[in-house]
């Protein structure tokens, strides 16, 4: 079954263009989630509209959207005046500019999209816009309307499709100042950052996002299963040293170095781990 399109319209790069539509490249259905019940009847609650006001409760049908203008005054808007804002990338995500990659802060990448065309006759147009991004090495910044929002959005070649990544506004993101000002600016002995890149490149690898293991949903997993066993639920705890407070850091430099030599790779499935998930998912209702 072919996955269902979150958006579809256009793509455009000067007067090249082709039908695409745009999926979620990313999910969070597979983790653990809970509803809220009544503690005393073990029944799901229900979440109500109720009037600030006059504490009565809405109908569906009562429900609009307002705009505050003053303290208790809002500005009332239907859909239907909403959908008349039909700006450019409502339907259309024009590539307007070409950066390279790294000038791009990692504070501004929020989701991840693929883009792929939805017709033959588009395909080729699409082909040539990804190529052409890819052989380039840079990436396309655009605008689209998502959930009535206009987001940019950084355009990239991946595989045989695009990967488009919406991006935050510049007064979305902090300035990082007030965070960093009290750190002070410190000259460092040259052996101290040796020992210290010594252990860099001992823990040095490749990125494999499969060999990460979401360790609190593990133990959800199993807290729920023995829950729902009747077996009794004690504290699930990971064990290994607590950390101390280092008196000496050359000292503690050495000794990593001397710590990680000791370590052996231990292999883990993640086949099943994930399996023994699932299963415990399905069984508590998911």
């Amino acid at each position: 079954m072919a996955p269902r399109a979150y958006w579809k319209g256009y793509l455009k790069l000067s007067l090249v263009s082709c039908p695409i539509a745009l999926y979620p490249a990313s999910s969070s259905s597979e983790r653990v989630s809970f509803n809220r019940v009544n503690k005393k009847t073990g029944n799901r609650l229900k979440q109500q509209n109720v009037d600030a006001e006059t504490g009565s409760p809405v109908d569906r049908e009562d429900i609009g959207r307002g705009y505050e203008i003053g303290k208790g005054q809002y500005l009332q808007l239907e859909d239907d005046e909403l959908e008349k804002i039909e700006i450019e990338s409502t339907h259309t995500i024009e590539i307007d500019s070409f950066v390279p990659r790294p000038e791009i802060d990692d504070r501004y990448p929020v989701s991840p999209y693929y883009i792929a065309p939805t017709d033959r006759v588009g395909q080729e147009a699409f082909a040539v816009i990804r190529d052409a991004i890819r052989d380039k090495g840079m990436v396309g910044l655009g605008r689209v309307v998502l959930t009535r929002r206009e987001h940019v959005v950084m355009l990239e070649a991946f595989d045989k499709g695009l990967l488009a990544t919406t991006l935050r506004y510049a007064y979305e993101v902090r300035d990082r100042g007030a965070y960093f000002e009290d750190i002070p600016e410190l000259k460092l002995p040259a052996e101290m950052i040796k020992l210290a890149s010594h252990i860099i490149d001992s823990k040095a690898g490749h990125f494999d996002p499969k060999k990460f293991e979401d360790h609190y949903e593990t133990a959800l997993v199993e807290l729920l299963r023995k829950k729902q066993e009747g077996r009794a639920i004690e504290p699930v705890r990971e064990e290994g040293p607590t950390p101390r407070r280092v008196i000496n850091l050359m000292d503690a430099l050495r000794a990593s170095i001397g710590a990680e030599k000791e370590k052996k790779p231990v292999a883990t499935s993640t086949k099943t781990r994930a399996g023994a998930g699932a299963g415990a998912k399905r069984k508590t209702g998911r």
